[in-house]
């Protein structure tokens, strides 16, 4: 009963938050997809890696151009796992035509199947979509994607996420997109389920290693600042399955 009752202040707490002077940030918005493509790429092979991604910009050029997408880029993971990817590709558009419509010209033109690809020990495909998100125009090489993912516990109640999103997330991320810390950020869950339900993922995209120090001592001054967010937010993610990532990345935003 006490943990009903504390559970139920808290989200009291982000709904207070939720309501209050950030409420103009943290609106839901249209529908945004992303195609990801992980691939466990041997260490001989990075630097053919790093070429194929070049010979696919001018297709992504095209594409965003016309308006079918509107980012890219690509992932080097800086922090490895025994099971996870090495490297990924991605792109993201309003709507699931814009995003087939870039896969198919891969497939179409051979780069699906290029031999460096082919070399992959393991090779995985995720779409995602997101109602939270915003963004810099321009494009960057050298900066830090981040973030993790997480689970929702069984109990957590059906708007959990977008609670999280408007009271604590967006709010937090939107003043340091303002800031300049970041560059990027997203809310994800995914379109084309391959994971358990009630997963979902924050990534964001660092300016520069010394905004990777300056985002987490934000985080940590938002969560002292308000106790009751940070219980709210315990009380409906299962902390045993989050996992963090850390990659160098390039990106291009409309």
């Amino acid at each position: 009963m006490k943990r009903k009752l504390w559970g139920g202040i808290a989200l009291l707490a982000l709904a207070a938050i939720w309501v209050g002077p950030a409420q103009a940030q943290a609106q839901e918005k249209p529908r945004m997809y992303s195609y990801v493509g992980f691939w466990d790429i041997p260490r001989a092979q990075w630097a053919d890696m790093a070429k194929s991604d070049a010979g696919d910009k001018a297709v992504l050029d095209k594409a965003m151009a016309s308006g079918a997408i509107v980012g890219y880029g690509t992932d080097m993971n800086l922090v490895h796992s025994v099971e996870g990817p090495t490297h990924d590709q991605w792109w993201s558009s309003m709507s699931m035509a814009g995003l087939l419509s870039v896969l198919n010209q891969f497939y179409t033109n051979g780069s699906a199947t290029s031999p460096v690809l082919g070399s992959a020990i393991k090779h995985w495909d995720a779409i995602y979509v997101s109602r939270y998100y915003n963004w810099h125009s321009g494009s960057w090489t050298g900066v830090y994607g981040t973030g993790g993912s997480f689970k929702l516990k069984q109990d957590a109640p059906d708007d959990a996420l977008d609670l999280l999103a408007k009271g604590v997330l967006v709010p937090l991320f939107e003043k340091m997109l303002a800031d300049g810390s970041i560059h990027e950020y997203e809310i994800d869950t995914e379109a084309i389920h391959s994971e358990a339900p009630g997963t979902f993922w924050i990534a964001y995209i660092a300016a520069n290693a010394d905004s990777l120090d300056k985002i987490n001592q934000s985080v940590r001054d938002a969560m002292k600042a308000s106790p009751l967010s940070s219980y709210a937010i315990s009380s409906m993610v299962d902390w045993s399955k989050h996992r963090d990532f850390l990659d160098m990345s390039t990106a291009t935003y409309k």
